[in-house]
């Protein structure tokens, strides 16, 4: 049998595109939205079976103050989260906050499924091996830990953090020229080109990605500090269209060199 549920998550493109996966197996998708901020509110006046939250830092204080509330004013909703390979305290603040599950947002779409079924029957929904790389981070930390997310923003520049921003966003070529108030072939450009640093082959790889690293909210950042300059810091170029830019948004992208 089906579940009622609604998924919510700060990038919209990762929302409608788990929706629509649960949809197709036979689930009742209440609403896919985004930001995770209105969650609560959402939430509470539709009552769903479960609520997947997506979150991109299980540890930022506040990250499950929705969850909270949540619990607080309907507590029968299930909540699963899914989130990146979080630390020992991540996990443990989704379940104090009141969460029956903890996902890695990377988890096959059997994974988040049988997840929300063990929810909803009230059962705890974290895999072992979530748990034992949670606690083999407890007892033996990194003493630097790879930062993904920084590195991959280090490989784009400033236009292209913004194009990867709007594609998370779920904006297509037309809008993301729109709003940029640049010409459509030199967003499609910038498209492929983030596509291509990034060493993915499509618009969704490449939100999942920078999700699941932090990179959108590590961009998130660095554009408010950017603002923060002033309008008068020098605005870094459009680049050129090149010979790729008549191609479609889904032409495939050549291999980095």
């Amino acid at each position: 049998m089906g579940v009622r549920l609604m998924v919510v998550d700060d990038h919209r493109l990762l929302a409608e595109a788990l929706a629509s996966a649960l949809k197709l197996r036979g689930h009742r998708v209440l609403a896919a939205a985004a930001p995770s901020a209105g969650a609560a509110d959402l939430v509470v006046s539709r009552a769903p079976e479960v609520c997947l939250l997506g979150t991109a830092a299980p540890a930022r204080p506040g990250a499950f103050d929705p969850v909270v509330r949540i619990k607080k004013e309907r507590p029968q909703v299930a909540v699963v989260v899914l989130g990146p390979v979080p630390s020992p305290r991540g996990i443990a603040a989704a379940f104090a906050a009141g969460a029956s599950g903890y996902v890695r947002n990377d988890e096959r779409i059997e994974g988040v499924e049988r997840a929300m079924m063990k929810a909803r029957a009230g059962e705890s929904a974290v895999s072992p091996q979530l748990l034992q790389q949670a606690f083999e981070e407890l007892l033996h930390p990194a003493a630097q830990p790879d930062d993904e997310g920084a590195r991959l923003l280090e490989l784009l520049t400033p236009r292209e953090v913004e194009v990867l921003m709007r594609v998370a966003d779920g904006e297509d070529t037309r809008l993301i020229a729109a709003g940029m108030d640049i010409a459509p072939s030199t967003a499609r450009t910038h498209v492929q080109r983030v596509l291509m640093k990034l060493e993915v082959g499509s618009r969704l790889e490449a939100a999942a990605l920078a999700a699941r690293t932090g990179l959108l909210d590590r961009a998130g950042g660095q554009t408010a500090r950017a603002t923060a300059v002033g309008p008068d810091a020098p605005a870094a170029p459009d680049a050129p269209a090149g010979p790729d830019a008549s191609a479609g948004p889904d032409a495939p992208v050549p291999p980095p060199g």
